[in-house]
């Protein structure tokens, strides 16, 4: 095998093993930074061997040996954690004791996965850096990876990395699951970090690209490993099922010149099918689980009601309308309530729409949010307000960091204005 070719290679193999790694060194050393650079400290290893040798049969578990080796070279140099050197030592033997490296190695994964999930989101971590932290360690993504999906400068990001790490260890935040009675609230700020990550790949907040299909895989992916590690939650396999029907629309949602085409005009020829019967059957799996659906399954009930709709005409807005009020319950924030305000405009008419967008106006959480007056010119439009309509469209645009939307919006604004 070539370099380059190894080295492609390792670079696929770090994406799929380094959250397995990272977890399982940090549950033995009990600091996620010092997991981290050991898990680094194998890869290199790797770059050295593998083009001589080969790729191993088992990467991971050569990787996980590799970076326990560097463990006790490393804790042997440092009397102040011999006690953890003892561990990892015991750790080794018991693996050489009557199984392979390998079966220990993959019989603690999920524990450990699920572990480090928590840590990389836990709430004492602001949300900047919860989505940082997660998308380096679970997404396998580096700083300058990170800093471009979400057009920060790279030492911005390290920054946050650092920071993160640091906090964690002065908080002594421990290693473990959190217990039945917290782990509701506790998985809350996980999905939260999963979901926002998705978002920044569905609709990009700024740049010249409307989606960045990169993130929304990393997430789907996330949300896919969270919905094994804990399958009796409703609202994992709620979210897990949004973000697989919305990721359906992908193709259908931008044009040849990369701009925007709105739900109701997509080819839905084009929207992924196999993706969406991928999100009906989590949508089953959340509503199987009994009790109240939560947020997510809820949006997921909304987006399964515009992925079975053949056509836009098929729709059933007053369904759609219905689940948003049941949202709106749920969480009452502005967002919802805007959202629900454009349900109601289709399903009972632009008046009705219109009348809950105007409550909205005051909201302080929306007066820097490009949807708001862009809806509002959507529902004056239909009501043949043009004029009024065109002022929304113009200062939708002057709101709106993304240039696609940007554009999109002045284009709007034109066409009222020759109304």
């Amino acid at each position: 095998m070539t370099v380059p070719d190894a080295n492609r290679t390792i670079d696929a193999i770090w994406r799929i093993e380094s959250p397995k790694l990272i977890a399982g060194l940090t549950r033995m050393v009990g600091d996620i930074g010092v997991a981290e650079d050991l898990a680094h400290d194998a890869v290199v290893a790797a770059l050295v061997q593998w083009p001589e040798s080969g790729i191993p049969r088992n990467p991971g578990a050569w990787l996980m040996a590799i970076a326990k080796r560097r463990a006790i070279d490393r804790f042997r140099r440092d009397d102040a954690l011999g006690r953890k050197n003892e561990l990892i030592m015991r750790d080794l033997q018991a693996q050489h004791s009557g199984e392979s490296e390998v079966d220990a190695v993959e019989n603690e994964i999920d524990d450990d996965l699920l572990r480090l999930i928590f840590i990389a989101c836990h709430p004492v971590l602001s949300v900047n850096a919860r989505v940082a932290l997660t998308l380096r360690l679970l997404g396998g993504l580096t700083t300058v990876e990170i800093a471009r999906a979400f057009l920060v400068e790279e030492p911005t990001i390290a920054q946050r990395v650092v920071r993160a790490k640091r906090t964690l260890a002065e908080a002594n935040v421990p290693f473990e699951v959190p217990g039945p009675s917290e782990r509701v609230a506790r998985l809350s700020p996980v999905l939260e970090v999963i979901y926002l990550i998705f978002n920044e790949g569905y609709s990009a907040t700024g740049g010249e690209d409307l989606i960045r299909p990169a993130l929304c895989v990393d997430a789907l992916r996330l949300g896919r490993v969270l919905a094994q590690l804990a399958p009796e939650e409703s609202e994992v396999h709620g979210l897990v099922a949004l973000m697989e029907i919305q990721a359906s629309r992908s193709k259908a949602r931008v044009g040849s010149s990369g701009e925007p085409i709105l739900l109701l005009e997509q080819d839905r020829g084009k929207w992924d099918h196999l993706a969406i019967l991928r999100g009906l059957a989590a949508l089953e799996r959340a509503e199987r689980l009994g009790g109240t659906l939560g947020p997510y399954a809820l949006q997921a009930a909304i987006a399964a009601n515009h992925a079975r709709s053949r056509t836009a005409e098929e729709t059933d807005w007053a369904r759609i309308a219905a689940l948003y009020d049941a949202l709106a319950e749920v969480i009452p924030t502005p967002v919802v309530q805007l959202n629900r305000a454009v349900a109601i405009g289709m399903a009972y008419g632009p008046e009705a729409g219109l009348e809950i967008v105007d409550s909205l106006t005051s909201e302080p959480a929306l007066r820097a949010y490009h949807l708001l007056p862009s809806v509002r010119g959507d529902l004056l439009e239909k009501l043949g307000r043009f004029s009024e309509a065109h002022g929304e469209f113009e200062r939708a645009a002057s709101l709106a960091q993304n240039a696609r939307d940007r554009a999109f919006l002045l284009q709007r604004a034109a066409k009222c204005g020759t109304s």
